[in-house]
């Protein structure tokens, strides 16, 4: 929790002109991190991918709708969630007023699940989105890209997510929303995890992550992927807490659906 100290408006204006030359050198910073992005090399997609949408099956070159990028949101939406991830909810109650400035500057933007599309279409409209929400069910796109693992990845210690390598989870892997209740307490994992309807072991199986893609030449290529932390920048609400007096003061999981506050 961050210490309340008080000062003059002199004192003030004095820390605050320090403070506003590490902002700079972290914008200056974050610049040239933004141009490393985009000097990584570009991987040509061989597989074809087919998502399920609103407007029915399509390859993933459908996705980009004559754009010649697409940027895609992996949201934890597994096939047994009766939810969407409540973090990865967040995240995307911030992309209503975003895809449609990306759309008319040569970006698509999707977010992509691995959940049937019946039950994106129903969490969407519960929680009033409009952007555009594919189901990855039938591929591979989401293991591909990282963002799904098989159980057997999961006991076996076969998880490669963030690019780092995950030691292999305890068994056993599945407890019920029930038997945590039973238990009389949970972990952070489980009450998210209980948010979506599922246990620890299915829940964590999917992970979020963003990745971008480019159209040239009649060929599809991956140009950047990140995970975990480094969608910090994309949580809009974070972003707004780190400027309030407090900060992020958190104490455990705070976030709900938003549709869940109060109930």
């Amino acid at each position: 929790m961050t210490t309340t100290v008080t000062g003059t408006r002199e004192a003030w204006l004095s820390a605050r002109l320090a403070l506003l030359e590490e902002e700079k050198e972290l914008t200056r910073r974050s610049d040239e991190i933004a141009e490393h992005r985009r000097q990584l090399p570009w991987v040509k997609i061989d597989k074809q991918y087919q998502l399920q949408t609103d407007a029915g099956i399509v390859p993933l070159s459908a996705l980009f709708r004559g754009r010649s990028q697409l940027l895609v949101y992996h949201f934890m939406f597994g096939t047994d969630y009766t939810a969407g991830c409540p973090s990865c909810s967040s995240i995307a109650d911030g992309f209503n007023g975003i895809f449609v400035h990306l759309e008319n500057h040569d970006v698509a933007f999707w977010a992509v699940s691995r959940g049937p599309l019946v039950k994106l279409q129903q969490f969407k409209k519960r929680m009033g989105w409009t952007f555009d929400w594919a189901s990855s069910a039938e591929s591979d796109f989401n293991h591909d890209f990282n963002v799904w693992f098989t159980p057997e990845e999961q006991v076996n210690g076969g998880i490669e997510y963030n690019y780092r390598r995950e030691p292999p989870m305890p068994e056993p892997l599945a407890e019920t929303v029930q038997q945590w209740e039973l238990k009389g307490s949970e972990g952070p994992i489980a009450q998210i995890a209980s948010m979506t309807g599922t246990d620890v072991a299915t829940y964590t199986r999917d992970r979020p992550g963003v990745s971008s893609f480019a159209l040239h030449g009649g060929e599809i290529y991956h140009t950047y992927s990140s995970y975990a932390r480094g969608l910090d920048g994309l949580w809009g609400m974070y972003q707004w807490l780190d400027r309030a007096p407090l900060g992020r003061n958190e104490e455990g999981v705070w976030w709900r659906h938003h549709d869940r506050y109060g109930v």
